[in-house]
């Protein structure tokens, strides 16, 4: 009677294991998060605006961040100097991990990120001379 029984536990075990997600599903979870491209705020060592509502960051030697605000950020597209300060620790990965303090008319500003995106080697290379970092 405990070999039937033992099989049963075994069964259920077995089946309590097993993934109830479609795979094909996993897949995209997996590809999505790995798919990330983050960068630690103190690697960022240049910047351009070319208005009140775009930022190029220079992260490391290589690498160029496209920041989009969720409004204007005035002066932005003057400012000798500013600071992208992560809300979620040291690094950037979206848009919402990201607010950029940068002098305003009145004093020091705040500003929200709506979105960051890597830009590809092509695309760096294609920003005109006075928007590279």
């Amino acid at each position: 009677m405990r070999t039937p029984i033992l099989a049963l536990a075994i069964s259920a075990l077995t089946a309590a294991c097993a993934p109830t997600a479609d795979p094909g599903r996993l897949a995209t979870a997996t590809a999505s998060t790995e798919g990330r491209e983050c960068f630690f705020t103190r690697n960022v060592n240049g910047f351009s605006a070319p208005d009140d509502e775009t930022l190029y960051l220079r992260v490391g030697v290589n690498d160029v961040y496209q920041m989009q605000m969720f409004s204007p950020c005035p002066d932005m597209d003057w400012a000798q100097k500013l600071a992208v300060v992560s809300r979620s620790g040291s690094s950037v990965c979206r848009g919402t991990d990201a607010t950029i303090v940068a002098p305003g008319p009145f004093g020091q500003q705040s500003c929200m990120v709506r979105s960051v995106r890597k830009l590809t080697d092509v695309e760096a290379a294609a920003l005109p001379p006075g928007d590279r970092p």
